[in-house]
């Protein structure tokens, strides 16, 4: 839980929590999900006894949030993850989980996140910004195909496209720009994909992800039940290291705390 002072303090009795509001809802595409996430979230807090209330900002102004003594946030999206509203519960002196403003808002953003990790050393995929056909034809030539097309601030991989051939390129980019208009190309990276947790800046261990669909996407990620989450995932002792230690350098790159989670991709040798 961020609070002002960020002094950190174990609860011990679910009273001492006070009244707590669950964000969920909201917005952004990702409402759906975020509807379930934060009902189970809501359902498990109510379980362990806390007093903890369900609070969809679509059908409620964010002011009514000073009535509570914290807030767990549920929301998925722009508008959740991305430090908005994170700096309206700064304004509004509420704790909240997760990130600060900055981290949220960096996090977010998968350019400012590239151009970090690389700042750090921690490999990203070669990329292309996509604006008109020129650039299209520069991403073909300098990245090859297939490749990956992705709206710059999107979560759960909502507007991406496996790209495997040229003329499939402009619809692909006209899908990510009708979310937003920053959209760019990366390399295609064909291998193993990983995610490590970070809870309180420990790396947990890593997760395989293994999905019959061409790539982890939002279908995958929720909805489909052929998904296969591997833990321990099989890496070596070192190897599993390595992540940890890119994944915790990139968190704190960012500015992030509390808990996340970093992806990866291991080229395929």
């Amino acid at each position: 839980m961020r609070l002002k002072t960020d002094i950190m303090h174990r609860a011990t009795d679910a009273k001492e929590f006070g009244r707590v509001a669950v964000l969920l809802g909201g917005d952004s595409t990702e409402r759906e999900i975020s509807l379930l996430s934060g009902n189970a979230v809501l359902a498990a807090l109510q379980r362990r006894g806390v007093d903890a209330h369900a609070f969809d900002p679509r059908e409620v102004s964010l002011t009514g949030l000073t009535q509570f003594d914290r807030v767990w946030i549920a929301l998925h999206g722009p508008g959740g993850e991305d430090g908005t509203l994170q700096g309206a519960l700064e304004y509004l002196g509420v704790p909240y989980t997760g990130s600060g403003v900055m981290g949220s808002a960096i996090g977010m953003d998968k350019l400012r996140t590239k151009r970090l990790a690389h700042a750090i050393d921690v490999a990203t995929a070669d990329y292309i910004m996509l604006q008109d056909r020129p650039d299209f034809e520069l991403a073909i030539k300098r990245l090859g195909l297939p490749m990956i097309v992705k709206p710059t601030t999107q979560s759960s991989s909502v507007g991406m496209s496996k790209v495997e051939k040229a003329e499939d390129l402009p619809a692909a980019y006209e899908a990510a720009a009708k979310i937003e208009s920053a959209v760019f190309a990366e390399g295609w990276i064909t291998g193993k994909e990983y995610t490590v947790a970070v809870l309180q800046g420990q790396a947990l261990p890593s997760i395989r992800i293994e999905t019959p669909k061409k790539f982890y996407d939002y279908e995958a990620k929720y909805f489909r039940n052929d998904t296969k989450y591997f833990c321990p995932s099989g890496l070596s002792g070192p190897a599993e290291q390595h992540l940890a230690n890119l994944a915790l350098a990139a968190f704190d790159a960012v500015g992030a705390s509390g808990w996340g989670r970093a992806d990866f991709m291991m080229d395929k040798c």
